[in-house]
């Protein structure tokens, strides 16, 4: 660690550190006084006992204020923290001590979600992904049939992206059989409807694969409930299953007016409650709005915790509008389609991609599908409160427009040591190392 010219920064460091030698000074001549008892009356004695408190209140205020200017120095850029990132790996995920990172809880379900979490993962241990369980299409639809457990194509999704196993392991859980009567079958989604029979229940299961995979963090099914999700079309046409929302919304060429869940009063794991409660920031998305992220908020208990939760809410926007879903949406109709189906308190960020697509083949190709970049409409977004981060926040790629993990997650960590640790003294290490860890992959 270097400091830079740090005594003529106007922090008052060099005062404060007198102070705090001077309360030591007291600290042990009271001490000693009262060991050895040179003076016996009982004047003497209060009159050192006065010493010692005031000793050890001088000590205490001058070492908060300490850390408070050199956090102060740290945020300014005056002091580098250059730690090789291989220490701090080291330090958070090998030895497992005091520095596991800030509590972040990401809210989804789907690509988007297993998308963020590999990012998030380099910048912290305490990460809680909490995954819908409303998907009644592909290989997950047929097992939640079949077998009658929750789908687990999602779930899969995060473990596998959290996992800390070796590259087999991964092309492993993701392979699906081409051939035969598991053709299109997921070996991972497999894997874990056999661990839920081995399970007192499907959390269980989820946790039993996650030791398996050696994952960072959790994965927490919203809720152990056989929820599905349905829709009300503008046309007041009922839509059952997630599966058929976005084609019978296209055929019939209504939006989605709103959405419910069955059973209505499926409620939230007691996990997934005390994590939003405990975080530091709890991000929504990014995710399809209507089949990822919306569901989540339906289930009881997940708005409640989040409106009480004291962490930062921040919600990613898709890139993409998506058929049958999104048709035509700006940034203030995914946010005020949240607001409508929970209610979940102010949100404090919101991010919102302002790259267009560089590749007029792919460009071509998403806008013949009917899938166009989401506008971000700055003077509708005037009339809420929180504060809109817009950049570039998508992997240019050949085939397909998809969310960068690594410029995603660095922001938002950077969002997270300003708001949630710069201000805590008791998390100055945490600081420390989430500090030096982005300054490097900056660099």
């Amino acid at each position: 660690m270097k400091i830079k010219d740090w005594m003529n920064t106007g922090f008052g460091i060099k005062r404060w550190f007198g102070l705090a030698i001077v309360g030591i000074s007291l600290l042990v001549f009271a001490i000693i006084e009262l060991i050895f008892r040179r003076f016996g009356e009982d004047v003497y004695n209060l009159y050192y006992i006065y010493l010692l408190i005031l000793g050890a209140s001088t000590l205490y205020v001058s070492t908060a204020e300490l850390l408070k200017n050199f956090m102060s120095l740290a945020k300014d850029g005056l002091i580098d923290f250059n730690m090789d990132s291989r220490e701090i790996g080291s330090l958070i995920h090998d030895k497992k001590l005091l520095v596991q990172g800030p509590r972040v809880v990401i809210i989804g379900g789907g690509t988007g979600l297993s998308t963020i979490l590999k990012g998030i993962k380099s910048y912290t241990n305490n990460i809680t992904a909490v995954v819908t369980v409303a998907d009644d299409g592909g290989g997950s639809g047929v097992l939640r049939e079949d077998l009658g457990i929750l789908p687990p194509g999602d779930i899969r999704n995060c473990l596998v992206a959290l996992a800390n196993t070796e590259p087999l392991m991964e092309e492993l859980m993701q392979y699906r059989f081409k051939d035969g009567s598991l053709k299109g079958q997921s070996f991972g989604n497999l894997f874990l409807a056999a661990m839920d029979g081995v399970s007192d229940n499907f959390e269980d299961a989820v946790q039993k694969m996650a030791s398996v995979l050696a994952i960072t963090g959790k994965v927490l099914p919203v809720t152990l409930d056989n929820i599905r999700i349905n829709a009300v079309l503008e046309n007041d046409q009922v839509v059952v299953g997630e599966s058929h929302i976005p084609d019978v919304s296209i055929s019939e060429g209504a939006k989605i007016a709103r959405l419910y869940i069955t059973p209505e009063n499926a409620e939230c794991l007691s996990d997934v409650r005390e994590e939003i409660l405990r975080a530091d920031a709890i991000i929504l998305g990014p995710g399809s709005l209507y089949t990822s992220i919306i569901p989540n908020i339906l289930v009881k208990g997940v708005p409640e915790a989040i409106k009480e939760s004291r962490a930062r809410k921040i919600y990613v926007c898709n890139v993409m509008t998506q058929p049958g879903e999104t048709d035509d949406f700006k940034v203030s109709d995914h946010i005020r389609a949240i607001y409508k189906h929970g209610d979940i308190g102010p949100l404090d960020y919101v991010f919102a991609n302002t790259t267009k697509i560089r590749n007029p083949k792919l460009r071509s190709a998403y806008h013949h599908m009917n899938q166009f970049e989401v506008p971000v409409d700055e003077e509708n977004l005037k009339e809420y409160e929180f504060k809109l981060i817009t950049g570039d926040f998508i992997k240019p790629r050949e085939t397909s427009v998809r969310h960068d993990a690594e410029k995603l997650s660095q922001k938002l960590m950077e969002i997270i040591l300003s708001e949630a640790l710069v201000n805590d003294k008791k998390r100055i290490l945490e600081y420390v190392a989430l500090s030096g860890k982005l300054k490097h992959r900056k660099k």
